[in-house]
């Protein structure tokens, strides 16, 4: 794939065949759906065939922790939810939680912002999901690592084979 490619998000890319890899090698249950690039996630969902909240949204974090350098969180909830920085600082007891750059994105997750799918294939990418995504939904959706696919996968797989922290990071109330 050429880089102009890799830049737009779009294309069979490096983590999109890492999970393929990682899926099938687990014997998971999943299907993907190529689509157009859609921006946001009411659209990519009526594309999908799937309600708005079955959307695993990954948000790249950075947290600030006094005495100690950074650490980088992919934070996983549904997607008609919003993700509580706070609380996500909070379960780490770091003094701030904010997303991260575009370029601190695609450096930990091999992605375009909008195309970061909820696993992690960086060590020092740590994955937390909130739980209540998977108490609504057998199965998830999210983007494959490109703009132009996404899969749909069932959640006791991406359980088994993701094995995220389980944190409550969704706003409440």
């Amino acid at each position: 794939m050429n880089e102009t490619a890799h830049q737009a998000g779009l294309g069979p890319t490096p983590v999109f065949r890492k999970l393929v890899t990682l899926l099938d090698g687990g014997g998971a249950r999943y299907r993907v759906i190529e689509h157009p690039a859609a921006g946001r996630s009411e659209e990519v969902a009526r594309i999908r065939g799937t309600e708005v909240g079955q959307g695993a949204k990954a948000m790249a974090c950075k947290l600030q922790i006094p005495g100690r350098p950074a650490l980088y969180v992919l934070a996983v909830l549904a997607a008609d939810r919003q993700l509580d920085l706070a609380a996500l600082a909070r379960q780490f007891e770091a003094k701030k939680a904010s997303l991260m750059s575009p370029k601190e994105i695609d450096a930990l997750t091999g992605c375009v912002l909008g195309a970061i799918p909820p696993f992690s294939f960086d060590p020092e990418l740590q994955l937390v999901a909130d739980p209540e995504l998977f108490e609504r939904y057998r199965e998830i959706a999210f983007n494959a690592g490109r703009l132009d696919a996404s899969m749909v996968l069932d959640a006791d797989d991406y359980l088994r084979l993701a094995r995220p922290r389980m944190l409550a990071i969704r706003q409440t109330g």
